[in-house]
């Protein structure tokens, strides 16, 4: 047990909930932060920061969704009296070459590394839960998921280790600093290979279709999505299917000590928890 305060931001988040449940779990006191958290916690608002940071020793931080601002978020914790930070990015941030996905993680983790705290990046590979919580989880529901994803294969890894790492991170001073874990799970998997385990382990005839990049960009735009971050999301296919980041790794066992989980167990959990019902 640690009496040590540990601000985790994007508290209601995929990754943050379950970090901060996992610590306070473990003991450590928490404080949960995010837009609509008790203690608010807003990228855009510089002026809310340091109540969120008065007294924190430790922060798990997930980036917003622009460049810039984790660079004075961590000026501000350091001035604090913060002396650890945990920060989640996207696997292989430093194999993107001139793509224009991701600008925000990389600004983040430049932020991050470049500061005299104590540091540790979290890398992680596309999330099962997308799938059931995210972006692709409306499509599936009705049936069909058309994404710019081919035959490339995808490690995607299961959100419970991310925050399983994260709070085993934090949880151990000095034992991970400097280090960037690339987390993935322990296969990998096409999209339409994942999208069949989701059929089958839901029992409903659900479809893959590949489409171009152009054309799921424009279908986010009928969606209300706004041309940029429709923009952002194709480009990160395209990202992939360069074939970079389609392998495994084994920072998920360095960290915790045991294999990730796998796609199936996934799917089995989701659909027994009715994710994919009409």
């Amino acid at each position: 047990m640690s009496n040590d305060m540990t601000l985790v931001l994007g508290a209601t988040g995929k990754t943050g909930r379950r970090v901060a449940a996992r610590l306070r779990l473990n003991g450590t006191p928490v404080r949960a932060a995010s837009r609509t958290s008790p203690v608010r916690f807003d990228w855009s608002d510089p002026g809310g920061w340091d109540a969120a940071l008065d007294g924190v020793t430790a922060a798990y931080v997930v980036p917003p969704a622009v460049p810039g601002p984790v660079h004075e978020f961590v000026a501000r914790a350091a001035a604090s009296g913060v002396r650890r930070l945990v920060l989640l990015s996207g696997r292989g941030a430093d194999t993107w070459g001139e793509s224009t996905f991701g600008l925000d993680m990389r600004s983040a983790e430049d932020a991050v590394r470049g500061s005299e705290l104590e540091w540790t990046v979290l890398r992680a590979s596309n999330f099962d839960q997308n799938f059931d919580e995210d972006l692709f989880h409306a499509p599936l529901v009705a049936g069909a998921l058309a994404l710019p994803a081919g035959t490339v294969p995808e490690p995607f890894i299961d959100v419970e280790d991310v925050a399983d790492a994260a709070a085993a991170v934090l949880g151990q001073p000095g034992r991970h600093a400097g280090r960037v874990y690339e987390l993935t799970g322990p296969r990998g998997l096409t999209f339409a290979e994942a999208v069949e385990l989701i059929s089958r382990a839901s029992g409903l005839p659900i479809a893959y279709k590949q489409v171009s990049p152009a054309e799921y960009a424009a279908a986010l735009v009928e969606e209300g999505w706004d041309e940029t971050g429709a923009h952002h999301v194709a480009e990160m296919f395209v990202l992939m299917e360069r074939g970079k980041l389609a392998g495994t790794t084994d920072d998920v066992a360095a960290v915790l000590g045991r294999t990730p989980r796998t796609f199936e167990d996934y799917a089995v959990r989701a659909a027994a928890a009715g994710a994919w019902l009409p």
